[in-house]
């Protein structure tokens, strides 16, 4: 990815590595791809909250604006890494391809059998596995018998993990094959207590994580339609490019903000923080998707595989948003704040 005017970082581009490795994986799958970055230790990034969050989301803006489906493959194993280390759980340390699969759709929960004090029974199906088909082990969430939310980090090799070819048919992300995972009696290990996962701090330092995703693909879009312009201008698709280098400026100022807030009190809640983000990012994205699409036809989307894969791609990976959901959730940590989040 080239250095643009939207750059997470005040003056600099991605990471040196990582920007000269992603051209070279163009060819190769995104499991193979991921595999590759692991290999380098390119998924060994600064957890967040512990001063570098803005690397770690550069990073992962970068290898966004490679290749979504790569993105939610390698953002699902480092936020597997962060929930370990939470977790003070050494599995993460002794390598693998790791997933997170936290989504909770109300017909398919996973159930927890108690074995012993840190060995668990994974029992059920799990949809949404992002990678299942080449993920080693996975950080899943799990209930309990006291409708009680865990969480569990599995080896996926084991007997009695089943992947299937079901749940999933989407056009858009269709590399990372999100099928459902069926789990016959499978041991794991547990991972802190009851609702573990959403209540440390790193649940919504995860969740603005994803946002630097969206925005890394957006900023791709951006740089294809600048591109475009530096061949052939004209005074409407200049007024497009404008509405997108001010709505991508934005989200950049905003992470770029969230970043530091984070660092400077990791353990502070994050959430009307985090939420501000995603759906700061999710408008800018949706509006980039909008204007690049107006400004240059129907031609890239047609011939060009890379606009193409990511005008299916992005709509599908920002559904991650819970919409007006996540807006209801902000207003109301807004109004029970006694300062108002605007103030200069």
């Amino acid at each position: 990815m080239s250095s643009t005017h939207f750059d997470l970082s005040s003056g600099g581009a991605c990471p040196t590595d990582i920007q000269r490795t992603l051209p070279l994986l163009r060819e190769v799958s995104p499991s193979t791809a991921l595999n590759r970055l692991i290999d380098n230790a390119y998924d060994r990034l600064p957890r967040p909250g512990q001063g570098q969050t803005l690397d770690r989301w550069r990073v992962l803006a970068a290898v966004a604006a490679h290749d979504l489906s790569l993105a939610k493959l390698f953002e699902g194993h480092t936020d597997a890494l962060a929930i370990l280390a939470d977790a003070g759980c050494a599995l993460g340390a002794h390598g693998g391809l790791w997933a997170t699969w936290c989504a909770e759709p109300p017909d398919a929960p996973l159930q927890l059998i108690e074995s012993s004090a840190s060995s668990i029974i994974l029992r059920g199906l799990k949809a949404w596995c992002s990678g299942a088909h080449d993920a080693t082990h996975a950080v899943v969430s799990c209930w309990g018998s006291n409708n009680e939310a865990f969480l569990a980090a599995v080896d996926l090799r084991q007997p009695g993990v089943t992947i299937t070819e079901d749940g999933w048919h989407a056009v858009g992300m269709h590399a990372t094959r999100s099928v459902d995972v069926i789990f016959d009696d499978v041991p794991a290990t547990l991972l802190g207590g009851p609702d573990f996962y959403v209540q440390r701090a790193g649940f919504w330092h995860g969740g603005a994580g994803v946002a630097a995703c969206w925005f890394g693909a957006a900023t791709r879009l951006a740089e294809v339609l600048r591109e475009r312009l530096a061949e052939r201008a004209d005074p409407h698709r200049l007024a497009q490019l404008g509405q997108v280098s001010v709505a991508l400026r934005a989200s950049a100022a905003l992470l770029r903000e969230a970043a530091a807030e984070i660092d400077a009190a990791p353990s502070a809640d994050a959430m009307a923080l985090a939420l501000s983000v995603r759906l700061n990012v999710e408008a800018s994205a949706s509006l980039v998707l909008e204007a690049v699409g107006r400004a240059l036809g129907a031609g890239p989307l047609c011939k060009d595989a890379a606009v193409a894969r990511l005008y299916a791609d992005l709509p599908v990976f920002i559904r991650q948003s819970h919409a007006e959901r996540d807006q209801e959730a902000l207003g109301r940590a807004v109004l029970a704040h006694a300062e108002a989040p605007w103030t200069l």
